[in-house]
């Protein structure tokens, strides 16, 4: 933790200044920063929340359009219930209960879903402000400290998301983390992305590929029971690309309880390695996205909650199945199930975390 601490505390006062944003209701100055690459390629993030606010791609004639749900103002994000954008934590996904024990201490965090604790409580990463780091044109680098007890967790958590915008039209999230105490952690970016340009109809004509054998079904309370389910011959066998469409309405009680697909996926690769993880294309467009992660998980969400309340980028109007979440991850409810890939980050240790999001065209 020593070293993380250093670096933050060294980080240049100097650092770019983005664009004036807003203001939280506590006085603290929120801004936006731009990532541009060669290509056209531009990301918007800002250091409310390290909120991917827009993401500018062209499609196959060079046209380009904001792939990512949100909103047009700070006011909208600061008191939105979604999670447009936003980097996910201290525990991406649900803890059933709001409870976990580690290392024979019981911890009660706050519940925020039927019960559950999810996405990291009341007021997750996405609701705080981060200290920018560093900022150029191609990256930026924001930082914050989780308190010991926020939210319910254990430790001082300094956390380091860093978004590198490439010549290689890959959109890179790096996430680093150390405590001094052992804890839980989680992180993900949760962007809601419509590949025709956000607003823009639906995602059933999509065609995806999962590079995953088996799933995580869930209870009613969408808790995983702890069964690693085969995807062969069920509707969430995405090994071979697939429509959205030709699967989310199949007769199947895990597409019921969710209302689609809103599960995690075992990723087939080994962990800690760079590699593919879910690959999604655009037929109108000719857009494709492609999903890199080191995560052994990967919730697979076709916004199957979005109620077309509140008004979107625009005043778009989003409506259930118009983006697809690629959310990249350790297992939900990990902390209370011992066979899930351990979530556990104890002092000396150093969390790190990558995933891309890569643009071609058909």
């Amino acid at each position: 933790m020593r070293g993380l601490v250093c670096l933050l505390m060294a980080a240049p006062l100097w650092a770019q200044s983005g664009q004036p944003w807003g203001k939280t209701a506590e006085g603290d100055e929120v801004s936006l920063y731009t990532l541009s690459n060669s290509h056209g390629i531009e990301a918007r993030i800002s250091n409310f929340g390290a909120l991917l606010v827009s993401l500018k791609v062209p499609d196959g004639a060079g046209r380009l359009a904001d792939v990512v749900l949100g909103f047009d103002t700070f006011e909208d994000y600061y008191h939105a219930k979604r999670y447009y954008g936003a980097t996910v934590g201290r525990f991406a996904n649900r803890i059933a209960d709001g409870k976990f024990t580690l290392d024979g201490v019981a911890y009660t965090l706050a519940k925020n879903s039927g019960g559950n604790s999810m996405h990291g409580g009341m007021r997750g990463f996405n609701k705080v402000v981060w200290r920018v780091v560093s900022a150029s044109g191609s990256a930026l680098v924001l930082a914050y400290r989780s308190r010991d007890g926020e939210e319910g967790f254990p430790g001082n958590l300094d956390v380091r998301v860093q978004f590198t915008l490439t010549d290689k039209n890959d959109l890179r999230i790096d996430y680093w983390a150390e405590t001094d105490k052992a804890t839980v952690i989680n992180l993900t970016n949760h962007s809601f992305f419509n590949l025709a340009g956000e607003g823009n109809g639906d995602v059933m004509n999509y065609v995806v590929r999962l590079d995953a054998d088996r799933f995580t079904p869930v209870n009613a309370s969408m808790i995983p029971t702890g069964e690693l389910k085969a995807v062969e011959g069920t509707p969430f066998d995405f090994r071979k690309p697939a429509r959205i469409g030709a699967r989310i309405h199949e007769d199947d009680p895990q597409l019921k309880i969710a209302k689609g697909f809103d599960h995690n996926y075992v990723l087939n690769h080994k962990p800690g390695e760079l590699e593919i993880a879910a690959r999604v294309v655009e037929p109108d467009s000719g857009r494709v996205m492609t999903v890199l992660t080191t995560e052994p998980g990967m919730q697979f969400y076709t916004a199957n909650n979005l109620d077309g309340t509140g008004g979107g980028k625009g005043g778009h109007i989003y409506k259930p199945y118009s983006a697809v979440c690629f959310e990249t991850q350790h297992f939900p409810d990990s902390p209370n199930q011992p066979s899930f890939p351990s979530t556990v980050l104890r002092p000396g240790q150093k969390f790190h975390s990558t995933t891309v999001f890569r643009f071609t065209n058909l």
